[in-house]
């Protein structure tokens, strides 16, 4: 039996979003009962670029959400942002106007408002002021640095690697259209043995012949599946409003721009990601415990409360199938 998942990258759920001004701590338990509901014994959440009193607001509740003892267990905050690359295409959907370069003065603010509960921070290595913060958080902290949403070379990669980064966000996306089939960030970063790559495998983020191929270049030692799901995660499909930029959820799963197909985050949960996993045929339950559960952990150097465990639905792997019994929680 797999103990649950972990996922380091939940931007919402259900209606509640992280990097929302009215985001309130009655709505982080909420979100959190339902993750474990849905098999999530613990998460980080995650915010995107926002506007500063975004952060302002939202670090302090999530700090006091993470004393809870109710639900999934948060793990602490992931900065998805603001420190990303502004390029089209590598910054995703996320609005320009509130991406900004990489600074020690804003990230101290960032961690005083969350009262010390960052876990995880990705950013863009190529942009100014990144290698310096880079090497300040790892001199001070034990907050992992991951790369994402950039258009780093391979020698920055490695001068990133070189200065403590450990993990890279969503390889495969956060990236243009159209990139130069070998000159691009992707191959480097799975080359690169000392880092642990996060992929989301939703089968929309990703074809299942790449999950492949990256599943064979990390190894399940550095293979970590993570949700990216927001807020609209659980909604009926539709048309709905993303931070001011409309989008369509479609009846298949797929959450995206209206008209473009540029994605706008996920709609799928930590089982039906992993579950698309299995389904390629690659992996037993120990795998999937490694890369759902126990690899996030060790990422963070971080642990789930017994607590949780005992009141998680039971998750069993039947061949290439995953079930989620929701009646069946542990005693």
């Amino acid at each position: 039996m797999i103990p649950g998942w972990v996922d380091l990258q939940v931007n919402g759920f259900r209606g509640v979003d992280f990097s929302s001004p009215d985001l309130t701590l009655q709505g982080i338990d909420l979100m959190s009962t339902q993750l474990l509901q849905e098999g999530v014994v613990g998460y980080c959440p995650t915010l995107i670029s926002s506007p500063l009193e975004v952060y302002r607001h939202n670090l302090p509740l999530i700090a006091e959400a993470s004393k809870s003892e109710n639900g999934a267990q948060v793990l602490g905050v992931h900065l998805e942002g603001p420190l990303i690359s502004p390029d089209d295409g590598a910054r995703g959907i996320y609005p320009q106007d509130c991406i900004t370069l990489p600074s020690i003065e804003l990230f101290e603010k960032f961690r005083s408002w969350s009262q010390e509960k960052i876990a995880l921070l990705t950013l863009a290595p190529e942009q100014k002021g990144a290698m310096k913060l880079i090497k300040h958080i790892v001199n001070t902290s034990k907050i992992v640095v991951s790369i994402g949403h950039h258009k780093a070379t391979n020698e920055i990669i490695k001068e990133a690697v070189d200065a403590g980064v450990r993990a890279a966000t969503h390889i495969g996306n956060g990236l243009p259209e159209m990139i130069h089939r070998h000159d691009n960030p992707v191959w480097p970063t799975l080359a690169e043995d000392r880092l642990t790559g996060m992929f989301v495998t939703d089968g929309f983020h990703l074809p299942k012949e790449m999950v492949k191929v990256c599943l064979r270049a990390k190894g399940t030692s550095r293979f970590i599946v993570t949700s990216d799901l927001v807020h609209i995660a659980g909604y009926r499909p539709g048309n709905y409003d993303f931070h001011g930029i409309p989008v369509t959820l479609e009846a298949n799963g797929r959450l995206h721009r209206k008209g473009p197909l540029q994605l706008a985050g996920s709609s799928s949960a930590m089982m039906e990601c992993m579950s698309f996993l299995t389904s390629i045929g690659e992996t037993d339950w120990k795998d999937l415990t490694k890369i759902g559960f126990e690899n996030p952990l060790k990422l963070l150097d971080s642990r789930i409360e017994e607590a949780r465990l005992s009141q998680a639905p039971s998750i069993t792997c039947d061949g290439r199938r995953l079930i989620l019994s929701k009646e069946a929680l542990r005693k």
